[in-house]
């Protein structure tokens, strides 16, 4: 059989009728989540550099750099919020 007569078959077999629904997040979703994934592994390296700092296994500058992250990561956060507060409440002014 000829390789693409083989890719053919197998994307046709892969590939779903207009009519199902779709059962994949939206992209904003997905990408909300990634951020907040990467939100939380940068306050847990941290955590982890200041723990060894604290015990003399990390420098100093591995330090700073790691609560300046944080420090960076947590005002983005704040800033989030803080907008979507704006937001709701703006909502919720509106008349109906």
């Amino acid at each position: 059989m000829d390789i693409r007569a083989l890719n053919a078959a197998q994307r046709y077999a892969a590939s779903r009728p207009a009519t199902e629904p779709q059962t994949q997040t939206s992209g904003a979703a997905e990408a909300a989540l990634g951020v907040v994934k990467d939100f939380a592994a940068t306050l847990q390296e941290s955590e982890a550099t200041a723990k060894a700092a604290m015990v003399g296994d990390a420098d100093p500058h591995s330090l700073v750099q790691a609560l300046a992250q944080t420090e960076l990561a947590v005002e983005a956060a704040v800033t989030v919020r803080n907008k979507v507060v704006e937001a709701y409440q703006e909502i919720l002014r509106m008349p109906v």
